[in-house]
């Protein structure tokens, strides 16, 4: 039996979520909920709690939903649940610095308003539309890809253990 290579199951992840979006989610929705039932969260809960974070949270232009969608996910991974676990909290909080500069390598910042060029919150909604049809997927998928890196990094360290 052939097994997939870690790259092609990144890609297809990375496609589960830009397809996501496309279906008419945000993309806070689209990279949260593709991950989020490895880690026990079912999907409907999902796509309930990433609603608000796409447009930059809440349409304010902020920071991308690509990006806090991977967020919730590290933390949904190793956040702090346990009173007294400051380590869960450091880690959980170093990831998503990582995250986020390699998110901005690709694409020179985390802000929504920034990578779209335009204010989505007051902006021509029909300009915004069509820059979100034309440059989320891409943010969505290397969200995404960012992501995979991370979650197989893991995968290979506790293998080695």
């Amino acid at each position: 039996m052939e097994s997939k290579s870690t790259c092609s199951v990144a890609s297809s992840r990375a496609n589960e979520a830009v397809a996501c979006f496309q279906e008419g989610f945000n993309c806070s929705q689209a990279v949260f909920s593709t991950y989020c039932v490895e880690f026990g969260l079912d999907k409907t809960n999902a796509l309930k709690i990433a609603c608000g974070l796409g447009g930059g949270m809440g349409r304010l232009g902020e920071t991308c939903g690509a990006v806090t969608g991977a967020f919730l996910i590290i933390g949904l991974k190793h956040g702090k649940f346990v009173k007294s676990d400051n380590v869960s909290k450091e880690t959980t909080y170093k990831m998503v610095q990582e995250f986020a500069k390699l998110f901005e390598a690709r694409n020179k910042t985390i802000n929504c308003t920034e990578l779209l060029g335009i204010d989505i919150l007051s902006g021509d909604k029909k300009l915004v539309g069509e820059r979100q049809k034309a440059i989320c997927p891409g943010l969505v998928k290397d969200a995404a890809e960012i992501l995979e890196t991370f979650l197989a990094r893991e995968t290979s360290l506790q293998d080695a253990d």
